[in-house]
């Protein structure tokens, strides 16, 4: 399917690179998937050159009957769990590490002792992953969405970011007044796919501006972040939901309360053209519940 899905979507945009932007993936994996739908089909699908991207006749032929095959199963697919009120089967989930662990799991665990007939897979990591071609159900993702076409997004919340600090490495260095103090402080940063993540700071325009710190530790969870706060081993910017309880006990402080504020938005995500199951239904409809309630942040 995956290789079906990306030569459909190429057809449909005329290039590869504008069907890895709709599909989310990089370009290359878009042209390996159509090659290998190629070679396994023994024809070419595309005219190739280095100014366009144009069907075969063979390519032509293909497209029409993709279409219609689609759309038969999608019509199969609705037909066949119209009488399905409960969540039965296998559901798929791929969730943000400690967010997911510490907000959504439970929810789900909940959800499987409310219907025996569900079975969970669930995964947790940042990354982007291909719906359709790693048969995953639905994902919840923290940040702005790139293009999230043949998707559907459901805003569940925001994450309220803090910059905050031990106070024992506050006794030690001093507490920052300004941003630009942090340079001369350590500082904790979230780190994915090689880069450093940005800081959110809110200016006295009330404008939310990008700011990337010194990064003297760079850890890819937020509860190793969390971790090295508590240890006194520098500043770090870390959602609210994190670290609320630590605030509250005086384990940890809040610095640059002035410059605080930026928000990030979680949403859950399905594919657009996959019938919405009623597994796939009750997960939005609990976490759209969960977050009425105040459960989600």
């Amino acid at each position: 399917m995956g290789g079906i899905n990306a030569f459909v979507m190429t057809a449909q945009q005329g290039s590869f690179t504008a069907a890895a932007e709709r599909l989310g993936l990089t370009k290359s994996a878009v042209g390996k998937s159509v090659a290998r739908l190629e070679e396994r089909l023994g024809l070419t699908l595309f005219q190739r050159s280095t100014r366009r991207l144009s069907l075969t006749p063979d390519g032509e032929r293909y497209l029409d009957s993709c279409l219609s095959a689609l759309e038969i199963l999608e019509q199969a697919e609705a037909e066949l769990t119209s009488h399905i009120t409960t969540p039965s089967g296998r559901l798929r989930i791929d969730l943000p590490a400690a967010y997911g662990r510490k907000r959504i799991l439970p929810l789900l665990l909940d959800m499987a002792q409310q219907y025996p007939d569900l079975n969970l897979t669930v995964t947790f990591s940042e990354r982007f992953v291909d719906l359709i071609e790693e048969g995953i159900d639905l994902v919840v993702r923290i940040g702005e969405l790139a293009d999230s076409s043949g998707l559907v997004a459901r805003k569940l919340t925001a994450q309220k970011l803090v910059i905050c600090a031990s106070p024992a490495y506050l006794k030690r260095f001093g507490t920052p007044e300004t941003p630009e103090e942090l340079q001369k402080h350590q500082c904790i940063v979230g780190f994915r796919r090689g880069q450093p993540i940005s800081w959110l700071l809110k200016q006295q325009s009330g404008e939310i501006t990008r700011y990337t710190p010194p990064p003297t530790h760079e850890l890819s969870d937020g509860d190793a972040m969390l971790s090295a706060v508590l240890a006194g081993c520098g500043l770090s910017q870390l959602p609210l939901w994190l670290v609320g309880e630590d605030l509250r006990q005086g384990k940890i402080c809040e610095v640059l309360h002035g410059h605080s504020g930026g928000e990030m938005p979680i949403h859950a995500l399905w594919p657009k053209n996959r019938q919405m199951l009623p597994k796939i239904r009750h997960v939005v409809d609990m976490l759209v519940d969960a977050r009425l309630k105040g459960a989600l942040d």
